[in-house]
């Protein structure tokens, strides 16, 4: 589990494809202190487990499916990734929790800027927009924001961002048909799914209702 607060953009190094695996390395640096091998990194908001670690590189595995998902399959060499380890039990929660299981990729469409901040627009799909409400939380590339405007009859959704998140995060290399990886707020997404089946499923709606 992670908090959605990314700790460093970190390059990766290498890449390899293996036995219909591809190997990423990415220079962690001091990120890379007391991490145990198979322990869970969130590369890019996509949470991945150590396979080999040598000082402060790091190694991950992902598997195609992954690399359909997400858009690890568009990383190459001297690209650099939001890195966020996983939380302990303690930690200051300053996002909302994230699991690093990407739920869909979404291009940019357009970015506003001005002097204090900067909105990004991102193209999703019609089943996508029902856990994606305005002020609630989407993670992008790992980074916990808040959804600032929300155009459902174009499935498209923005947030706003801070001069400081622009320059701790990859966002603010993004460009227009760029995409970033998006986790929806799991309470959010099991009260949507929740509900769209009391609705549609009579026998579940029986029992709930006890008739």
């Amino acid at each position: 589990m992670f908090t959605g607060i990314i700790q460093a953009q970190c390059p990766v190094v290498a890449i390899e494809d293996v036995d219909g695996i591809r190997r990423f390395s990415v220079e962690l640096g001091d990120l890379a202190k007391d991490l145990q091998h198979g322990a869970s990194v969130a590369n890019n908001g996509t949470c991945l487990s150590a396979t080999a670690i040598d000082n402060g590189t790091v190694t991950f595995d992902v598997i195609s499916e992954t690399l359909e998902l997400t858009n690890l399959g568009d990383v190459v060499v001297g690209d650099m990734v939001n890195i966020e380890r996983s939380m302990t039990f303690g930690d200051e929660v300053g996002g909302h929790i994230v699991s690093g299981h990407v739920s869909t990729a979404a291009a940019v469409t357009r970015i506003e800027a001005n002097e204090a901040n900067r909105t990004m627009w991102f193209q999703t799909t019609p089943e996508a927009m029902p856990y994606l409400l305005m002020k609630g939380f989407v993670a992008l590339d790992g980074a916990s924001l808040t959804i600032s405007r929300v155009d459902r009859a174009t499935n498209q959704f923005a947030v706003s961002l801070i001069p400081d998140t622009l320059r701790k995060t990859s966002l603010g290399n993004v460009e227009p048909g760029d995409r970033v990886n998006v986790e929806f707020e799991s309470q959010t997404q099991a009260i949507v799914d929740t509900v769209r089946q009391f609705l549609t499923d009579p026998e579940l709606r029986d029992q709930i209702l006890g008739s």
